[in-house]
């Protein structure tokens, strides 16, 4: 192999590695390492979860000895910084004798970003960075808009008829989906932070919101979600599947000041959380959640409510990812649930743009999926 294609091989191996981490890592970024010498990989790591060793780090261990004059592949720029759980990378890298760092991408913490790579070849080494950049930076989309926003990085799901519909006039909704769909959208909840609806779907639907497994979709998955629910007036019902195993998973009920405060004292005692924010015209400042919810470290976030909260969560420009799961019928109605609910803008230059657009078949479904 040619000295790039080299590189793309190893560092192919280190994406792989890395997104091992993807359920776990949060709110660290998802990275993977590779130590190699005279072709042959002589160790390899990733980042699992906070205040565990880094991917490099692991990986470095693992070579011992033999990484003097070796290559380290690493998907993300090695940190230099001390205000974090571990230590910084950049000096084990340099004592570890490795004579060559290829990277994949510059971390985009400013506190890292261009430091790291420079430290490396302030003591010598040779450093490369930019090997499949984009492959790496999908990798850690989530990562790298909250550290530039300090907002979760938002994915809009919804499952839909031909025409748009995600439920009919009644509220029917279950199930438009097929089975692969709905064991796909389970996969997508154990792999985010947290998951969240308006209180019109819990008033509708009473989801539970945990991740779950296995062909029955009956049990819980390994890592579950923080369940948020956004409710201005807190009327959930305290009977909601959403308020119990919070041993399992945490749920979190976003609310004005115009909310019942014993409504409020019964959702304490429950052991739920009641999140008492700013409103804009009587409703939750969804905004002021976002801006929460980055606080807490909460990088990526499901939205998987109806068509207001979808509607809303889009007004507000705090959406960057849609995926839809399209089922092949077709419903039609005026009064049938629209996956945007609200009210349809006056011009066409006002609607939505997506981009980057994908289709893919799952089962007898179509999913569309593209960024905003």
């Amino acid at each position: 192999m040619s000295g790039r294609a080299q590189d793309l091989h190893y560092m192919t191996l280190a994406l792989r590695l890395a997104a091992k981490g993807r359920r776990t890592a949060s709110p660290n970024p998802i990275v993977g390492a590779v130590v190699v010498k005279r072709d042959q990989i002589i160790g390899q790591g990733f980042h699992l979860r906070p205040g565990l060793p880094h991917a490099e780090v692991l990986a470095l261990r693992q070579a011992g000895s033999r990484a003097q004059g070796a290559t380290l592949y690493v998907t993300l720029e090695p940190c230099c910084h001390l205000n974090k759980r571990t230590p910084p990378c950049v000096p084990d890298v340099i004592r570890s004798g490795v004579s060559r760092v290829v990277i994949a991408m510059a971390d985009p913490n400013p506190a890292v970003k261009g430091r790291g790579s420079a430290a490396l070849r302030l003591a010598g080494l040779s450093v490369t960075v930019g090997i499949a950049h984009s492959e790496a930076e999908t990798l850690n989309e989530a990562y790298s808009h909250w550290i530039k926003t300090k907002r979760p990085y938002v994915i809009l799901k919804a499952g839909m008829t031909l025409d748009g519909k995600i439920a009919t006039a009644s509220g029917e909704a279950m199930w438009i989906t097929g089975k692969q769909s709905r064991q796909e959208v389970h996969d997508l909840r154990a792999g985010v932070d947290a998951v969240l609806v308006g209180i019109g779907t819990v008033l509708a639907d009473d989801p539970a919101l945990t991740a779950r497994v296995g062909p029955q979709l009956n049990r819980l998955a390994a890592t579950q979600p923080l369940r948020i629910v956004v409710d201005s007036t807190l009327r959930i019902p305290m009977k909601a599947q959403v308020l119990f195993g919070q041993e399992r998973a945490k749920t979190i009920v976003a609310t004005t000041d115009s909310a019942s405060a014993s409504r409020k004292q019964a959702l304490l005692k429950r052991g739920i959380e009641v999140l008492t924010l700013p409103a804009v015209r009587g409703k939750v400042s969804l905004s002021a959640l976002m801006r929460e919810l980055g606080r807490r470290e909460v990088t990526s976030l499901l939205v998987e409510g109806g068509g207001e909260i979808n509607a809303a969560m889009l007004q507000a420009k705090l959406v960057q990812h849609v995926r839809l799961y399209m089922a092949a019928m077709l419903l039609g109605g005026n009064n049938a649930k629209s996956v945007i609910g609200g009210k349809s803008p006056v011009h066409l230059a006002a609607a939505f743009k997506v981009h980057n657009l994908k289709t893919r078949a799952v089962g007898g479904d179509l999913v569309v999926e593209g960024d905003l």
